[in-house]
């Protein structure tokens, strides 16, 4: 298996771009560790190899995505998400924990955690929905990658109407948080359950308009009427 990492490793490297691993350093407030590949080559590399390794175990594949967990590289990070999101269809229950612990320790940045959250844990929440409890929790977290965590992970089953009362849930535990980061993650997540159910992100809106910070209120309200979009910016 190391052979593997190590042939993945130089395969980015001779991709990347000095240019490119540059300006991608301006879309985030932390400094990010990259090879500047584009997101099209790093999925195209990442399905290449994830190909080679067609009937590996899935235990032997979690070991190698642990690996690339393990390092501060952007592009090793995102191959990750993708290996791991290739076997949901394999995806048990115990898995939340080692989600959970990846969430925790390797994600530093607010384009991993998307990109694992919006994939991995939005399918792995949709099939075990028991789960939501446990996701609840993370806006306990002192670590602003689990808290946002705990919002994005929902913007998928969002879309599809799912979810709204553990979602209301969430965005009620994290409504005064003061991390940007975490603002601009449930409310996304409130903007997409608008789309399905409008009426009850608006009244949670309304409920919450004088002390929800406003870059949560503008995310949520983002895709509503003007109408509405007036009365939830109207400082009293």
């Amino acid at each position: 298996m190391n052979s593997i990492i190590q042939n993945l490793r130089a395969t980015l490297q001779a991709a990347g771009n000095e240019n490119h691993r540059q300006a991608m350093q301006r879309f985030f407030k932390e400094h990010i560790t990259c090879y500047g590949v584009k997101s099209a080559e790093i999925s195209k590399i990442g399905k290449s190899y994830l190909a080679s390794m067609k009937n590996i175990p899935k235990k032997e594949l979690f070991a190698l995505c642990n690996t690339l967990w393990q390092s501060p590289i952007l592009e090793e990070n995102f191959i990750a998400c993708q290996w791991i999101y290739a076997i949901r269809k394999q995806y048990e229950a115990a898995d939340f924990y080692v989600f959970k612990n990846w969430i925790e320790n390797y994600i530093h940045n607010w384009a991993v955690c998307d990109t694992f959250c919006n994939r991995v844990m939005g399918d792995f929440i949709q099939m075990y929905p028991n789960y939501l409890v446990a996701l609840k929790e993370f806006t306990k977290s002192e670590n602003r990658w689990v808290r946002r965590a705990a919002a994005v992970s929902l913007i998928v089953p969002a879309r599809k109407g799912l979810f709204l009362e553990p979602i209301l849930q969430i965005a009620e535990t994290l409504v005064n948080d003061t991390d940007d980061m975490v603002q601009k993650g449930y409310g996304w997540m409130l903007k997409v359950a608008a789309t399905k159910h409008q009426t009850e992100v608006f009244n949670f809106v309304m409920i919450h308009q004088k002390t929800m910070p406003r870059t949560a209120l503008r995310y949520a309200i983002e895709k509503m009427p003007n109408e509405l979009k007036e009365k939830a910016m109207k400082k009293e």
